[in-house]
């Protein structure tokens, strides 16, 4: 089959890779009908090269029709059509019973010291062949995988693998009420969701940050305030100034560990993506640091007493944080790989509703052929050609 493979930094090719067959009773093979790219791959593509192999497959974020199933799966048949968590987990565990689904047991990466294998993510969660693929090996396909009706469009179920629960849970834990108002600060695909997701669950006021215009333009046709962080030179004052001068109740951060504004701490990560592997793995196991301005950004907006959410992924072990105004205004901190299947029934349940409520078939500004994936990265990483989503078919 062909699938998109990782060969280097910033190198990605479409290969022939072997079919996957079952390998566990629990198995199941899905032929996959819709991938996407997530903002998280960008992080496999320029910065964690350490801990990826030549010929890895990427992906976490896909959907499609069940092909085979292992004797142990039940629930599934030949023909289902599904979309699949990115998390891998087994749904039984002491950390699955308690929702905690990306901190699963029985797959967590112990020799790592890492949770929950993902999909197509690093020799840190499992190496698991990702979804950018024709075809996928999903283990724990008797938990994971999401049954759908088969009458609508693919982008009304695909983003329930990642980016829709990923916001949903972020807003959840920025724990805003009718009453507050929250700030998301970068308004990429999970940005987006999220403030929508905020509009959906009643959040009184909404107001996204990002400087890239078309992200900017098209939180503001779904009716939310925006700052443009590229017009506004102090974004923190900007927003306590909309909030009768003490900051947003809660800010969600959706950008990760690549934000823009620290061209120094870039430099530092560039370089060390492109030591030897084992220099490299040591450097940023111990003393890897990440461009922290969107994420300082949150703890200077947000009101004392708030909260700020994470959701943009982090893997810096030295990252200095100003511990003075976190403590000292009282801040509470949540964040963390999204438990998946915790969302998933609400979610569906949105997403089946007629009207599009969340904007799911009009988020994707780019839909291609799997073979055009290479490109694809690199538009995405460039946000050139107005990119805010790539929606890919094998």
């Amino acid at each position: 089959m062909k699938a998109l493979t990782w060969h280097g930094v910033e190198d990605v090719r479409i290969e022939e890779v072997p079919d996957p067959v079952i390998e566990q009773p629990t198995d199941a093979v899905i032929r996959v009908t819709s991938t996407a790219i997530c903002g998280s791959d960008l992080h496999l593509y320029g910065v964690l090269a350490p801990f990826l192999t030549p010929g890895d497959v990427l992906g976490h974020e896909f959907m499609g029709i069940v092909e085979e199933v292992g004797d142990e799966v039940g629930g599934l048949q030949v023909g289902d059509r599904v979309v699949v968590p990115f998390n891998i987990s087994c749904g039984h565990c002491w950390m699955c019973s308690r929702g905690l689904f990306a901190q699963c047991e029985t797959t967590q990466n112990t020799d790592q010291g890492k949770g929950a294998s993902l999909f197509g993510y690093t020799s840190l969660y499992g190496a698991v062949p990702g979804g950018q693929a024709e075809y996928v090996r999903v283990p724990h396909a008797d938990f994971g995988p999401v049954k759908l009706p088969h009458d609508l469009p693919d982008e009304r179920f695909l983003y329930l693998s990642d980016i829709l629960p990923t916001a949903w849970q972020g807003v959840d834990y920025a724990d805003v009420g009718p009453d507050g108002t929250l700030a998301v600060v970068g308004l990429g695909p999970v940005g987006q969701l999220a403030v929508r997701s905020a509009q959906e669950r009643g959040v009184g006021r909404v107001i996204g940050v990002d400087l890239v215009p078309e992200r900017l333009a098209k939180a503001a046709a779904a009716g939310i305030e925006t700052i443009d962080a590229t017009d506004v030179k102090d974004v923190a004052g900007a927003l306590r100034d909309l909030t009768e001068g003490r900051g947003p109740d809660g800010v969600l951060e959706a950008v990760g560990m690549e934000a823009h504004g620290n061209p120094v701490a870039a430099a530092v990560i560039g370089g060390a993506a492109r030591l030897p592997k084992p220099l490299a793995k040591v450097a940023i196991e111990n003393v890897g640091i990440d461009r922290l301005a969107a994420l300082t950004l949150c703890f200077e907006a947000v009101r004392r007493g708030g909260t700020v959410s994470i959701s943009g992924v982090y893997g810096g072990m030295a990252d200095p944080l100003p511990m003075m105004t976190l403590f000292d205004k009282g801040l509470t901190l949540r964040m963390g790989q999204c438990h998946v299947k915790r969302w998933t029934d609400e979610l569906l349940q949105l997403a089946l509703r007629p009207g599009d409520d969340l904007g799911l078939e009009s988020l994707a500004t780019h839909r291609l052929p799997l073979s055009e994936a290479p490109d694809a990265y690199k538009m995405f990483q460039q946000k050139a050609d107005g990119c805010l989503k790539v929606v890919l078919h094998p």
